[in-house]
């Protein structure tokens, strides 16, 4: 065989084959790694997307959990205050309660000193009456009078 002929056969089978492969196998392949390159884009900009969506989604967790504090916060000062002025107000109803009862205790007490004047005024009446009595009974002398009077003084 001739050199010429076989380097002629090997030149024109080998761009045969480059022929085939550019025609046949390189399309599919390019468009595979096109397809993978598109899809590997679109993974790192969704991850992207992602790590933006994650940084707001903390930011406005924080943002809400502020809230939360703040409005706890808020609660905790206004029950704070509302037992405070539970407290004031209780304290104002048990004053009132107690100057209401002392009030009533100082009303009886000076109803029973009256009613109590009243009976001794009574019984020294009585005795007035009695020792009266005793004296216009008996006759009428100085010492007898004098000894009467003691008596009463005695009984008063």
């Amino acid at each position: 065989m001739n050199i010429n002929a076989s380097l002629f056969v090997q030149m024109a089978v080998l761009f045969f084959g480059a022929w085939v492969t550019m025609k046949f196998i390189w399309p599919p392949l390019i468009r595979a790694i096109e397809e993978r390159q598109k899809k590997i884009g679109e993974g790192l900009a969704a991850a992207d997307k992602g790590e933006v969506a994650l940084a707001e989604a903390q930011k406005e967790g924080q943002a809400i959990k502020a809230e939360a504090r703040a409005q706890a916060l808020a609660i905790v000062a206004d029950s704070e205050k509302r037992g405070q002025a539970i407290v004031e107000e209780a304290k104002t109803q048990a004053q009132a309660e107690a100057d209401r009862i002392i009030e009533s205790a100082k009303a009886e007490i000076a109803q029973e000193a009256q009613r109590i004047r009243d009976q001794l005024r009574n019984e020294v009446a009585q005795l007035a009456v009695a020792g009266a009595k005793q004296i216009l009974v008996r006759e009428v002398d100085l010492n007898v009078h004098a000894q009467m009077l003691e008596q009463l003084k005695a009984k008063l």
